[in-house]
């Protein structure tokens, strides 16, 4: 009954993958794998390592099954994109009623132990949305009304991610815009403004919007007074860096994350779980699979043939640089805490799994062109 099925397309479609893309997305997700385990040693709860495995597998078989689909059905669904942005919108809007409050914030919604946090699918959903608007209307870039209209998009979630609060989310929202904005070939004056307007909106939130704490994260991060109260996290971070030293202290070994001096090692400060038990050599592969990822990425969106798919690639290559760049400076003090995961090593199901879809795009976007 089977014996004249073929399996030759198939084989094809995933030759044609991009694996060195892929290779380096699932050794990071490894690397990260790894270091969960390790965090949750001291505890004796693996969980959490558990969950990531779960997600790993159903991220990477959504890429593989996206990589079949013509990503070119998204430029051409206005109504599609649309549905997808609006709907990312309700789910914002419905954090503020149904999402447990933790830490002060409300960004997930729980489902018994696992958790859906919908930032992630504004992402990928933005990206779309940008790439597809300034496709449409590359010629015209010389009005400054489109890029009003493009803001429009982008500030909407912004408030409502704002009032969460999550300002890390925001920037990295407003990092995506302005480099998409770059890459279709803003005026130099147009960004000027641009700039302007945001140092005012700056401004003007430290003044009256921030609250004291986040307040406080910022000023600490610029005069570091309280090493035992808010500088506590980043002050556990720089030791448990500095302490990996060229080869590491060894796998479930490091002091830092196994005696519990280290925060949030599963999540913000898991570059440090790293670090510490890898040393310099962990580190550097980790920049070299990163480099690999970006690179292939931005190759990528090189050789499309169309704006949308370029300015996609490249909206997407900004979002990994970006997370990447903010928690290792988060992580070595050179940055204030602002809550960026580092994609694919962190724990968490929705940034992982929305990774591998976004990844399944760009795999899209190689075999198409």
């Amino acid at each position: 009954m089977f014996g004249n099925l073929s399996f030759k397309p198939l084989r094809a479609h995933l030759r044609r993958l991009d694996w060195l893309l892929a290779g380096s997305a699932i050794l990071l997700t490894i690397i990260g794998l790894l270091a969960i385990y390790s965090s949750s040693l001291r505890k004796g709860d693996f969980l959490n390592f558990k969950k990531q495995i779960l997600f790993f597998t159903v991220g990477f078989i959504l890429m593989i099954l996206i990589s079949f689909f013509d990503h070119r059905v998204l430029k051409n669904n206005s109504y599609l994109i649309l549905i997808l942005y609006f709907l990312a919108l309700l789910f914002l809007i419905g954090l503020f009623f149904f999402a447990p409050e933790i830490r002060g914030k409300r960004g997930w919604y729980k489902f018994g132990v696992m958790s859906f946090d919908p930032i992630e699918l504004l992402k990928i959903t933005l990206i779309i949305l940008l790439a597809k608007y300034f496709s449409m209307r590359h010629a015209e870039m010389y009005r400054f009304w489109h890029i009003v209209f493009s803001g429009i998009y982008v500030l909407v979630p912004c408030l409502l991610i704002f009032f969460q609060p999550d300002l890390g989310a925001v920037l990295i929202l407003v990092i995506v815009w302005l480099s998409i904005l770059l890459i279709s070939g803003i005026k130099i004056r147009h960004f000027l403004i641009l700039s302007l307007v945001g140092l005012i909106l700056l401004l003007l939130s430290w003044q009256f919007l921030l609250h004291d704490y986040q307040k406080s994260r910022v000023l600490d991060f610029i005069f570091p007074y309280d090493p035992l109260g808010t500088s506590w996290s980043q002050s556990q971070a720089e030791i448990a860096i500095g302490s990996g030293q060229i080869f590491g202290r060894g796998f479930t070994k490091g002091s830092q994350t196994q005696y519990g001096f280290l925060p949030e090692p599963h999540t913000d400060f898991i570059f440090s779980v790293v670090a510490e038990e890898s040393g310099l050599v962990g580190v550097l592969l980790v920049f070299f699979l990163y480099s690999i990822l970006i690179w292939r990425t931005i190759k990528i969106a090189v050789m499309s043939r169309s704006n949308f798919p370029r300015l996609f690639a490249s909206g997407f290559a900004v979002i990994l640089i970006a997370q990447f760049f903010i928690n290792i400076g988060m992580n070595a003090g050179i940055l204030p805490v602002i809550g960026i995961y580092l994609p694919l090593i962190s724990y968490g199901g929705s940034g992982l799994i929305g990774t591998f879809v976004g990844l399944g795009i760009i795999q899209s976007i190689k075999i198409k062109t």
